[in-house]
């Protein structure tokens, strides 16, 4: 169905991230007679946010704290005092001294493919002899992430800090290791296996739809890559509906995870919302320097409608999208702030007691809440974060599909990687849980899950695996 342009415009601007949106209302304000900042009037009210650098945020010192939008019943009653700003997580805050703030000192510097691979490998508490190989292979991938060269040629006898030679067994479990530490399907050695890689570490996605995807990847890339759907039907068996969202979830996959180390400008994140907790009860606040507004200029449009143009010119054309940009940055606000309220609603046990209380959580649940469609809500979570106590989060991060316990109950899956590293935590270094263990401890508390799955779990976490954990 083609959207009406006013539609357009709705569904453009929410999908963006703050920053993105900012940088969209100004061009508009730049570019559009009839259009205004209310804020004009007094530059000190339109503070620039500081951006935040890879989930880290920073707020503006000396800006009043918002209103409350929205409050929800807390289970304990604790009172910070109700002049005290948003929190905004361990985060660095900006101290302004006066002036502009230059936005250069919030840059992040572009970190390499290798460096970045580095920096997440010694996070790991690894065996020397480990360590080195990982580093081998870090070290041999090209600029796309893949791994050209075989295992076997990464070192030779000249190699004086790698004797004896390794063995094939200790080159894949290394291999595993780089494979999780950081963007999936890095250090693959084909296609196949970058985009398997990055199929079995999507958190939440449908099992049947994932699985069709697998079989496809690992049978009949070639097929796909030619557009061969009639050929995938009747190789694959299955129908049109389920064929065309395992098409639709491959070709969202990233067929060269190390490009995303190359670009020249730094990701920044600005939080669109503050969580926190004021008289006994979580509230959202918007964050209100991440809000650039925009409104009619009244002189201009009492000038036009006087002069009676034709309502087919350029000027009752940009009248017209002035008035549509007007109300559709009025209705992004809203839309995202009533999404937030539902999910701090249903998420209060995350907020007190951290990831082991998340709960089950769906698009749809908040759609029908909210009365909304479920490609709305899908629009307002993605790429908009809210600053918590805990940090952090986007807003997609609290919604997680739900697993079955053996008491009948439900928990989430990110309430059971929260478990599953809570163990690792506490396991024993010299003899650490293998994937085997920690399924059937988390059968003993009700938990009943495949092994694959632990596995893949435990991957998410970038933990690795337990001969990798092992310290002698």
């Amino acid at each position: 169905m083609t959207l009406a342009p006013r539609l357009q415009q709705s569904v453009k601007l929410l999908q963006m991230s703050a920053l993105e949106f900012t940088t969209a209302v100004q061009h508009a304000l730049a570019s559009n007679p009839f259009l205004e900042d209310p804020d004009d009037s007094d530059p000190e009210a339109a503070a620039t946010p500081a951006p935040g650098v890879r989930g880290e945020t920073a707020d503006m010192e000396g800006q009043p704290a918002p209103e409350p939008v929205a409050a929800a019943e807390s289970p304990d009653g604790d009172e910070p005092p109700p002049d005290a700003p948003a929190y905004s997580g361990d985060y660095p805050t900006h101290t302004s001294s006066g002036g502009d703030s230059d936005l250069g000192q919030w840059a992040c510097a572009n970190v390499s493919m290798r460096d970045r691979l580095s920096f997440e490998l010694g996070n790991y508490h690894l065996q020397p002899r480990d360590r080195l190989l990982a580093e081998f292979i870090i070290d041999a991938l090209d600029d796309d992430g893949y791994l050209r060269t075989p295992l076997c040629a990464l070192c030779t006898a000249a190699d004086a800090d790698i004797n004896p030679l390794p063995e094939e067994s200790e080159w894949m479990a290394a291999l595993r290791l780089v494979q999780q530490l950081d963007a999936p399907g890095i250090a693959a050695r084909d296609l196949r296996e970058c985009l398997t890689l990055q199929l079995a570490a999507l958190p939440d996605e449908d099992d049947d739809t994932r699985a069709l995807a697998q079989k496809i990847v690992q049978e009949h890339l070639e097929r796909l890559g030619k557009n061969d759907y009639v050929g995938l039907r009747r190789a694959l068996g299955c129908g049109d509906d389920a064929l065309r969202d395992a098409c639709a979830l491959i070709r969202r996959l990233d067929p060269k995870p190390g490009g995303r180390y190359s670009g020249d400008t730094p990701v920044y994140v600005v939080p669109d919302v503050f969580v926190d907790k004021w008289q006994g009860r979580w509230r959202v606040l918007p964050n209100r320097s991440a809000m650039p507004r925009a409104r009619l200029h009244s002189a201009y449009a009492d000038l036009f409608r006087r002069a009676r143009l034709d309502d087919r010119s350029p000027m009752a054309q940009e009248l017209q999208e002035a008035r549509w940009l007007v109300r559709n940055v009025e209705q992004r606000y809203t839309t995202i702030q009533r999404v937030a309220e539902a999910i701090v609603k249903r998420q209060q046990m995350f907020f007190e007691y951290g990831e082991v209380a998340l709960r089950p959580l769906m698009l749809r649940e908040v759609a029908d809440d909210l009365n909304m469609h479920e490609s709305t809500v899908s629009r307002a979570t993605v790429s908009k974060y809210m600053t918590t106590p805990r940090g952090v989060f986007e807003f997609r991060h609290f919604f997680s599909r739900e697993l079955a316990t053996e008491s009948g109950g439900s928990c989430s899956a990110a309430a059971v990687r929260a478990l599953i590293k809570e163990m690792v935590d506490a396991e024993d270094p010299a003899m650490p849980l293998s994937d085997v263990a920690l399924t059937q401890q988390l059968a003993s508390n009700g938990i009943l899950l495949a092994r694959r799955t632990v596995s893949k779990y435990r991957g998410q976490l970038r933990v690795p695996p337990a001969e990798l954990r092992r310290q002698h």
